[in-house]
């Protein structure tokens, strides 16, 4: 038998999912685009041979910042979580996966926990605590 939260838990859990990992992409984001700026964000990228370093750090702050917010509010779940997936692939994969694990040696740690929870988040939605949902709800007829 397969067990799961009862769905008033199971909708908590999603909020407080989707807000820890929005308030850690809004950082990054924020980190990216306006901290240091997207042309110092691209630099930093160039010098770790990450590709086309101005567009990928260009969709990295604005998919890490803009996909953070929308992940508060519950709102284009499924599409920010796929994003916010390919973002951690490519920081995994570009940069981090040649140092080990663990985020303190530049491991992949901390991206690869970001994308199994933006992955999740893609995969059962936002629950019921959202936008989503009452975009959802809105538009569903009503039963007679």
């Amino acid at each position: 038998m397969i067990r799961t939260l009862p769905p008033s838990a199971r909708d908590a859990a999603l909020l407080v999912a989707r807000l820890l990992l929005g308030v850690v992409l809004i950082a990054h984001g924020w980190q990216k685009v306006v901290s240091n700026g997207l042309g110092a964000t691209a630099e930093g990228f160039g010098k770790m041979g990450v590709p086309l370093a101005p567009v990928s750090a260009a969709y990295a702050g604005i998919v890490e910042l803009v996909g953070g917010a929308l992940l508060l509010v519950g709102a284009g779940t499924a599409l920010v979580g796929v994003l916010v997936v390919l973002d951690m692939l490519g920081a995994a994969l570009l940069v981090h996966v040649g140092n080990g694990v663990m985020a303190s040696d530049g491991g992949w740690e901390l991206v690869g926990v970001i994308g199994a929870a933006a992955l999740l988040l893609a995969a059962v939605g936002a629950g019921r605590y959202s936008v989503d949902h009452a975009l959802a709800s809105r538009s569903t007829p009503a039963e007679v």
